[in-house]
């Protein structure tokens, strides 16, 4: 793991676990409620705990900070015990009056300094941070104004002189600018997805049209996101209204969508929709034109307050342990003149952003929609959010091609099934097809490009993929080199002149296996790509892998369920073996998002002394209220300490203290509907990977022919950090474990400090790498930022 922290001007983090001492820092949560609060809440009280500073909850968000009293109470360990896994905020959540006026900041300020607190964590949206950033700026007169009322001393306020405050986005609109996702964002997609599946099948029976608000008022991520996931018909966004005279263009397409044999249409439409002239578009009229001018059975769902409802997803209770943490490091490297400022993700790496540049854009946003500038309010969402924009207008509905390539394109699914296959394969088809190639698909992977099993697809057999899991196409463990010679002549005899292979490390290897074949066979000189499709997430080239995160969703909601079922039996150690091969990214990452105690991978290779102490640390466990232990273990993390051997390890250790059971989760990791995350992902995917075969294939077009044979026309795609990059699969060779099929770095080992730190080890954090500032401007949001 590389990387020490550079914070604290390079102070060793040793010094860290004391650097909080005396120091007393209060959370609390305010606005519209998340899903994830509640595991921020806890890694922000944790850390602190571990820092060594006192934490205190605020209860009931600003009102309670203005009320003070019992409202504002120190902090346990085990006062944040079991919450991960709760949607909302344990803490309560209360729009307040009082702190916006002058008073009643006064009041706060007098109620913090009676605890000497210093240093505030807020959880919230723009409006709830924005009145943090006030009241730290007014600290210094209001702590003056409590001296000459005679309610605090000199000597009081001149040691509680300053007040930092640090942020964390919750709010499920996504709608702060600057900061890649908010806490509740994915939660409240996957209530959305769930909804679409659900009436989807409903739709299909009566071929009726559904019409379905999601909330939004003045952002449209939800619609377009979950439009993209589920492949809508039709979207209305605030940032982007419809031309005039959308009402034709709307009801023609719907009109051809059924004609072709489509039995359901799906309108996804954000609460805020408003046409050119910024009047509000309803669901209700949106239904009544389809009724009237169609007369096809149309219906509308409002989604409402669902979507703020329910378990937080994987990605959310992760993002959230992750910026609690850093909200902390962020508190105590703080001093009078950095810039109150809030902890945001930036790929995978936590980052922090100055509060008030984000909130200027956010109403820039907001300034350019008012005077309707709607191209600009586009691009001041991000990058990302044009990028999924663009993305959905060219997949909705085809376009004839400008003109026919000579090119001709094979998808294949290689490896074991995973979540958003399909997802990928539909976006490549119909790009493919939007840019004039032939698209050929092929039933399973390499054997059945061997066996001929390939046919030509068009745009509509790929309709309804988005939702499905597994591989619609079928997919094989089979590597290229055992039927070399066949493959040569499919490829020969159908013209092929790219392949895109989508499948987990087979995918790569087999791929790398054509490469190395090029020599011998001129009709290998194709370009190739591969999509990392695979829930071990052990393909080298990408720090994600498409299907890894429906697999860990699945583990952690088989967890949750299996922690309840503890709940009513006292005193007992359930250890849950997860899939993954070799690599631990499944085991640490479910056991960051349920809370484990202890979860064992090969990559961090453990000893008889280590399972010793996890034992003893069990055992001092069950002398507090949480008599529960919950520990995950790869499949393959060692070759002679099975899940068994751990069960009698734990039994006999733990005997007349606590019990234990076995729990191997097993293919219900593969299996399930993809998440909106994964959705998105493959689509993405799909449609970056084809766009750049088609550059490709045009550079390696001469005399009438594609030849290939560099190193780059072989690639892995992927995302790294945040970039979409592509890898030569010979370069990648290099840096890969072939034995144990996994690449030799890996960077999600730091995150095995956090779900040490959180299960209340004493581990040495000299290894966390804290966040650095960075701005945010008009220039740092128009970057390509991948997804």
């Amino acid at each position: 793991m590389a990387g020490t922290g550079l914070g604290l001007a390079g102070l060793d983090l040793e010094k860290l676990r004391m650097a909080g001492a005396g120091l007393a820092l209060a959370v609390l949560t305010s606005g519209g409620d998340a899903q994830g609060m509640n595991a921020a809440v806890r890694a922000v009280t944790r850390m602190g705990i571990y820092v060594g500073a006192k934490v205190f909850l605020i209860y009931e968000g600003y009102e309670g900070l203005v009320e003070g009293g019992e409202n504002i109470k120190q902090a346990t360990w085990l006062s944040v015990s079991n919450i991960i896994q709760l949607g909302g905020t344990i803490i309560g959540s209360a729009r307040c009056k009082a702190f916006t006026t002058r008073e009643g900041r006064l009041q706060a300020a007098y109620n913090l300094v009676q605890h000497g607190i210093t240093n505030l964590c807020v959880i919230g949206g723009d409006g709830s941070l924005t009145g943090a950033n006030i009241f730290r700026t007014e600290w210094g007169g209001l702590l003056e104004e409590l001296v000459t009322e005679g309610k605090i001393t000199e000597e009081v306020a001149n040691r509680y002189c300053h007040l930092n405050i640090v942020g964390l986005v919750g709010s499920i609109d996504n709608d702060f600018c600057g900061t890649d996702m908010t806490i509740g964002t994915d939660s409240a997609l996957h209530r959305i997805m769930e909804v679409i599946d659900a009436i989807t099948t409903t739709a299909q029976s009566h071929q009726r049209t559904f019409v379905l608000e999601v909330m939004g008022r003045h952002c449209g991520y939800l619609a377009l996101v979950s439009a993209l996931a589920s492949g809508a018909d039709w979207l209305f966004i605030p940032e982007s209204p419809p031309e005039d005279g959308w009402e034709d263009f709307m009801c023609e397409r719907l009109g051809e969508a059924r004609s072709r044999g489509s039995r359901l249409n799906i309108i996804i439409i954000a609460e805020g929709a408003i046409d050119r002239n910024g009047k509000p578009i309803t669901s209700n009229y949106v239904k009544e034109l389809v009724v009237k001018r169609l007369g096809f059975d149309t219906r509308v769902t409002v989604l409402g307050h669902v979507q703020r409802g329910g378990t937080p997803s994987a990605f959310d209770r992760v993002l959230s342990s992750k910026m609690g943490m850093e909200a902390v490091m962020a508190l105590l490297e703080a001093t009078p003149d950095t810039p109150a400022c809030v902890v945001s993700l930036s790929g995978n790496q936590s980052v922090r952003l100055p509060l008030m540049e984000c909130v200027q854009v956010t109403k820039d946003v907001q300034k350019a929609m008012d005077e309707k500038r709607f191209d600009e309010a586009i691009q001041l969402r991000g990058r990302s959010f044009e990028n999924n924009w663009n993305i959905y207008k060219l997949l909705a509905h085809q376009k004839p091609a400008q003109e026919k390539s000579n090119f001709s394109i094979a998808i294949l699914n290689v490896g074991a099934p995973a979540a958003g296959m399909n997802a990928a394969v539909r976006s490549a088809v119909r790009i493919g097809i939007c840019q004039g190639h032939t698209m050929y698909v092929v039933n399973d992977g390499f054997e059945g490009l061997s066996k001929g099993k390939i046919q030509a697809v068009g745009w509509h057999d790929v309709a309804g993929w988005l939702g499905r899991g597994g591989s619609m196409l079928g997919t094989k463990r089979t590597l290229p080199k055992t039927c070399m010679e066949k493959i040569v002549e499919n490829v020969r005899k159908f013209n092929i002149q790219a392949l895109l292979v989508i499948g987990g490390f087979e995918a790569y290897e087999g791929v790398l296996q054509l490469v190395e074949a090029r020599g011998q066979y001129d009709e290998l000189c194709i370009i190739m790509c591969v999509i990392p499709a695979t829930i071990s997430n052990n393909v080298p080239g990408t720090d994600f892998s498409l299907g890894s995160d429906t697999a860990v969703n699945a583990a952690m909601e088989s967890c949750d369920r299996i922690k309840q079922s503890a709940s009513g039996t006292k005193r007992r150690v359930f250890i849950v073996e997860t899939m993954g091969g070799y690599c631990g990214y499944l085991s640490t990452v479910t056991g960051i998002a349920v809370g484990a105690d202890a979860a064992y991978v090969y990559e961090e290779p453990f000893t008889i002394h280590d399972l010793k102490a996890n034992v003893e640390h069990l055992t001092d466990k069950m002398k507090t209220d949480i008599q529960r232990g919950l520990v995950l273990r790869n499949e393959k993390c060692h070759e002679h300490y099975t899940t068994e051997f751990l069960y009698n390890l734990y039994s006999s250790e733990g005997k007349g203290i606590f019990d234990c059971r076995i729990n191997v989760l097993g293919h219900l990791q593969q299996g399930g509907a993809p998440t909106p995350f994964d959705r998105n992902y493959g689509t993405k995917l799909g449609v970056k990977a084809v766009l750049w075969i088609s550059e490709k294939l045009k550079e390696a077009y001469r005399k009438g022919r594609v030849f290939a044979n560099s190193a780059d026309s072989a690639c892995v795609i992927g995302l790294k950090r945040k970039a979409v990059s592509f890898s030569p699969v010979t370069e990648l060779k290099k840096v890969t474990d072939f034995e144990h099929r996994l690449p030799k770095e890996q960077w999600w080992l730091h995150l095995r400090l956090m779900l040490k730190m959180l299960a209340h080890y004493q581990i040495s954090l000299t290894e966390y790498v804290s966040g650095t500032m960075e701005h945010v401007t008009r220039r740092t949001l128009s970057i390509e930022k991948g997804f």
